[in-house]
């Protein structure tokens, strides 16, 4: 083994089980999610002296305003909100505890592990549709949602990692998740890019991606296999395998699973369609465009 346990001292780890709990319970009972966050948010950058003086009718500058204003995720946007299709009610509550997160993640606390992994575990509980048993979520990593991600024990996700729900993630468990990487469910026309398809993006027991990487929407990354640095899948990467490159292709299995793994193919098999998911829109929805391009390509007449 190349690792060991690390702890804090006794105050230390007093003081932050005291904290998480705290916020857990909070989250768990019927108060409003956005005073919740807006709360733990003031206490976390030592606001409360001036944002009670705010409310109190006190002098504060146009820049203490908007930042006081900014604790409250009921003041915040997010690209997601720009979705049709999303859920709207289940977005409310996750874009409030994405708020948290991301707004956790640009305090000092975010730089001590002890404390910080379990904080984003705790707020994962509330925040994912499933999560399972001893995950460990490091700094900078961001979701669509949050609320279309179903998560089994022990998975690993590491520094500025994309996690792309829009359509659905399913990770298994002991998934290991690279620096940088991305793994994306929902897909962009070529012509028109304003035409969105979701998929369920799938990554089975024991796999790896590795740093840089890319994970197409539809695909999956079968048990026990191995994505190589800065790749990008786009298709099924079958069990045990091991694939590299732009796009990857499998270039080997591992060691000691030959007898189980199917044999290596020129390129990834895609079966993304049939993990296809549909969605309406409201037939009065206000559409917004933001390119305003002539999408009529010239031959396609001819």
């Amino acid at each position: 083994m190349t690792k060991r346990h690390a702890s804090l001292p006794p105050d230390a780890e007093a003081g932050v089980d005291a904290f998480v709990e705290e916020v857990d319970e909070r989250l768990a009972a019927d108060e409003d999610t956005c005073d919740v966050v807006q709360d733990v948010l003031i206490d976390l950058f030592g606001d409360r002296e001036a944002y009670e003086r705010w409310q109190d009718g006190g002098d504060v500058t146009p820049a203490e305003r908007v930042r006081l204003q900014g604790y409250d995720p009921c003041n915040a946007t997010l690209e997601s909100e720009y979705y049709a299709e999303k859920d709207e009610d289940r977005f409310q509550r996750s874009k409030h505890l994405q708020w948290l997160w991301r707004q956790f993640d640009e305090t000092p606390m975010a730089d001590n592990i002890e404390f910080a992994l379990r904080f984003r575990r705790m707020l994962a509980t509330h925040l994912f549709e499933e999560v399972g048993e001893n995950c460990r979520f490091f700094k900078g990593i961001t979701f669509t949602y949050g609320h279309n991600i179903r998560m089994g024990d022990n998975v690993v996700v590491h520094d500025d990692v994309h996690l792309d729900d829009r359509g659905a993630l399913e990770i298994g468990d002991r998934v290991s998740i690279s620096d940088s990487a991305q793994v994306l469910s929902h897909d962009h026309d070529i012509v028109d890019q304003t035409e969105v398809k979701n998929y369920r993006t799938i990554i089975e027991d024991d796999a790896r991606l590795t740093y840089d990487t890319l994970m197409r929407a539809g695909s999956k990354l079968g048990e026990n296999a191995v994505v190589g640095a800065k790749a990008v899948v786009d298709g099924d990467v079958p069990a045990h395998h091991v694939a590299v490159g732009q796009p990857a292709k499998s270039v080997r299995v591992k060691p000691g699973w030959e007898s189980e793994a199917e044999p290596i193919q020129d390129r990834l098999e895609r079966n993304k369609e049939q993990r296809r998911i549909e969605y309406d829109l409201p037939e009065d929805l206000a559409v917004f465009d933001e390119f305003q391009r002539d999408l009529q390509p010239p031959d396609a007449g001819s």
